[in-house]
């Protein structure tokens, strides 16, 4: 302080002409001497003037510098309350305490210490080392206890947990200083946040060190982390590694020489500066206080050849917030004597008397400075009297000489908290993290720090650490084993690739062939009489309509799309009901003439070639109107199935109108059961080659293969449905080929004796 306002007096273009004057008091931490101090500033002011210097009338107070610490501040506001004198705090309190102060008090920081902000940067970097599980101390003051709940609401903010939280004060009894050291001792974190001022923080590792608990990482704030005093040798085997925050450091340029050059004769009345030489050289300034073993001092004693903390000036923190603080003082007075009349501040643009300054008027102008220190710092206030928040992270680390070194290790602007490099980073966490894969899910009566990882189910994932939830994969997707990612599902179809695709198609293609080598057949001794017996044209049209039936077969493999699905079913039902329907009409055929060899029977008119056409037209326009209406009102369409399996989708034609697929089967089922009653009935004529016998036998296999397919087609899943649906198309299809077609292909080909008019309308042998 003294050093910063010599400097202003001896600057000539600071305040010419003017010079500042000071005193300095020891408020002793106490509440009690701080305000005793205060009023002796207020009431016992002397006039202290250099020889040949006249002064109009006795000195003013016009600024009071505060204590270090913010509480005792709050005491000097409220004491000089009445005279409007401002008070520039070293510190700055929390907002809410802050507000409260300005109505009682003219009061402007010089540091951004100990508010919103470095409450938030100390939550910030606890995050910032993964610590989530951490406990708190705080001085049982102003300073630990609104310090503590911002720090508490940001650490929550963070998702940092707080396992205790305990109040401390150095005048505490041995019973609550031994009630903490066993809380601290029965904690499960490891990481242990502290609000509190160093005489606090003295008491309290001193007792640390007496009960030897080392291995916690401490986190401090400004009111410790940076103090000297603290940081000694003895106290780093308790407090090694401490990391916390602090005021930007700075360079005083000329300070080291001007305290190495201090000597008692240039200060006589300064008692405090005689104490210290003759601390710090051994020897006596009074000859009173003379002995034997100490010898008179000489005045000459070099502090160049002393290294102690007085000449360190490696860390200037809380110096040079005082030396910003006489700084600021000495702009705003400045300011004020350069007020031009007509053109003030103040009522009637009147300026301030500078014969006659008030305390209020040096409050207007410093709470509207703005200068740049040495170092380069701009000096501002806001509205609120705050400057810019920004902070360095510091480390205590061990040189090798020692000495407990604070290093820089990051740095926070007010919002971002930025840290270079930081090794050997201890865990602290009530749980372990949830690795990708599981998420979080919160232990009952614990805080949301202490939770359980539960695996995501099938179908979810999570590839985040310490996921809240499983996200579920899209339909389309699966979970891999380790739930981390979703993966394609498996896409499952009867395709033509696969050996079961392969044998369906070649089995059809069989099926197609032989029937055309039929109808070859059959068109080669069309004049025989075993292929005009019971109407060749319809033996034809089966003929062609059975070979549709094994070619239809083959859209259903293949991956489906719109028009193969339409097409499937559509044209699986047609056909097959054109089948039916020749085999119906032969059936029919069969009866009438056996009803027309009777005597007086003239039946076959009514049942001759046209009309065997036109039912068989007939019949099968009923099944084509069905299948019209189907595809203009609910077509099918192809669909994936993702109900089915968890992990493959089955791409599979949706029917569409499931009455429509119905109304087309139960048509096939009507013709078909018809077909085989009257085969039935006719199954006995007492023909040698008797067509019903073979129908009835076709039928009966045909009707079996699709009553069993029912159950087939509804519990197959995926490709089986499709191969179902095939198998029982071509085992139909081969029944009626080979039911019908293989006994007359027998007697044509191998049996050419029999294939005569006169053995066919024999009734024996």
């Amino acid at each position: 302080m003294i050093f910063a306002i010599e400097e202003i007096n001896n600057n000539t273009e600071m305040l010419p002409g003017i010079s500042l004057g000071y005193k300095i008091h020891d408020g002793c931490s106490s509440m009690y001497s701080v305000i005793k101090s205060t009023m002796a500033l207020l009431n016992g002011q002397e006039k202290r003037l250099p020889k040949n210097t006249s002064c109009a009338k006795l000195a003013t107070v016009h600024a009071i510098i505060g204590e270090s610490e913010s509480s005792l501040t709050i005491g000097v506001a409220t004491t000089t309350r009445p005279f409007h004198i401002p008070v520039v705090r070293l510190f700055k309190q929390n907002k809410t305490r802050h507000v409260n102060a300005k109505k009682d008090a003219f009061c402007i920081h010089t540091a951004c210490l100990y508010d919103y902000y470095q409450c938030r940067a100390l939550a910030q970097l606890v995050k910032h080392f993964g610590w989530t599980w951490v406990g708190t101390i705080r001085s049982d003051n102003d300073y630990g206890l609104n310090g503590m709940a911002i720090f508490s609401e940001a650490a929550k903010q963070e998702g940092v947990c707080i396992e205790f939280s305990e109040a401390f004060y150095r005048t505490y009894s041995r019973e609550k200083i031994l009630r903490l050291i066993e809380i601290i001792k029965s904690a499960t974190t490891k990481v242990i946040v502290v609000f509190m001022y160093f005489l606090d923080m003295e008491v309290l590792v001193n007792e640390l060190l007496h009960q030897n608990i080392t291995g916690l990482q401490w986190v401090g704030s400004d009111g410790w982390i940076f103090i000297r005093p603290i940081a000694t040798e003895v106290n780093y085997r308790i407090l090694s590694g401490a990391v916390g925050i602090a005021a930007n450091n700075a360079v005083i340029p000329g300070l080291k020489e001007f305290l190495l050059n201090v000597n008692p004769s240039n200060y006589p009345e300064n008692n405090a500066l005689h104490d210290f030489w003759e601390e710090t050289f051994g020897c006596s300034m009074s000859s009173s206080n003379q002995s034997k073993t100490m010898n008179p001092c000489t005045g000459q004693e070099k502090l160049t050849e002393v290294t102690n903390e007085y000449t360190d000036v490696d860390e200037l923190r809380v110096s040079y917030n005082v030396y910003k603080a006489i700084y600021a003082v000495a702009h705003a007075l400045q300011n004020l004597l350069k007020c031009e009349e007509s053109s003030g501040p103040f009522t009637n643009k009147t300026c301030a008397n500078k014969s006659n300054i008030e305390p209020w008027q040096v409050l207007h102008y410093l709470k509207k400075i703005h200068f740049t220190t040495t170092n380069g710092e701009n000096v501002y206030f806001d509205e609120n009297g705050d400057p810019s928040a920004r902070y360095e992270v510091v480390n205590w680390q061990m040189s090798k000489q020692g000495i407990v070194k604070f290093v820089t290790i990051g740095v926070y602007d007010g919002s971002l908290l930025t840290v270079f490099c930081y090794s050997k980073v201890p865990k602290s966490v009530c749980s372990d993290s949830c690795s990708p894969g599981t998420r979080k899910a919160g232990q009952k009566g614990r805080p949301i720090c202490c939770f359980d990882c539960i695996p995501c189910a099938d179908g979810e994932i999570s590839n985040n650490t310490d996921s809240i939830d499983c996200v579920r994969c899209p339909l389309e997707y699966k979970s891999n084993e380790q739930r981390t990612e979703c993966i394609l599902k498996e896409i499952e179809y009867l395709s033509f690739e696969e050996l079961m695709g392969k044998l369906l198609m070649t089995i059809a293609l069989l099926g197609a062939i032989s029937t055309f080598a039929v109808a070859v057949v059959f068109f080669k001794y069309r004049e025989t009489p075993v292929v005009k017996a019971n109407n060749s044209e319809l033996s034809f049209l089966l003929l062609f309509s059975l070979m549709l039936c094994f070619l239809c077969s083959i859209t259903f493999i293949g991956e489906p799309s719109d028009w193969s699905c339409m097409l499937r079913h559509t044209v699986f039902g047609i056909t097959f009901v054109l089948c039916i329907s020749c085999v119906l009409g032969k059936t029919i055929v069969v009866l009438m003439a056996f009803r027309a060899t009777l005597p007086g029977s003239n039946i076959m008119k009514w049942f001759g070639p046209m009309q065997q056409r036109l039912s068989v037209f007939m019949c099968t326009l009923i099944q084509v109107l069905i299948c019209i209406l189907w595809l203009l009102l609910t077509p099918p369409f192809p669909n994936k199935n993702t109900k089915h399996y968890k992990d493959k989708i089955i791409l599979e034609c949706d029917l569409g109108s499931t009455i429509a697929f119905y109304a087309v089967l139960g048509y096939i089922g009507f013709l078909s059961a018809m077909c085989f009653i009257l085969a039935f009935l006719a199954r006995k004529l007492p023909d040698n080659f008797n067509e019903a016998k073979y129908i009835t036998f076709s039928m009966l296999i045909f009707c079996a293969v699709w009553i069993t397919f029912i159950p087939a087609y509804i519990s197959s899943p995926g490709k089986y449905t499709v191969a179902v649906e095939i198998f029982a198309i071509l085992a139909s299809s081969f029944s009626l080929l080979f039911c019908i077609f293989a006994p007359k292909c027998y007697i044509i080909l191998l049996k050419p004796e029999r294939n005569t008019k006169k053995y066919l309308m024999s009734k024996g042998t």
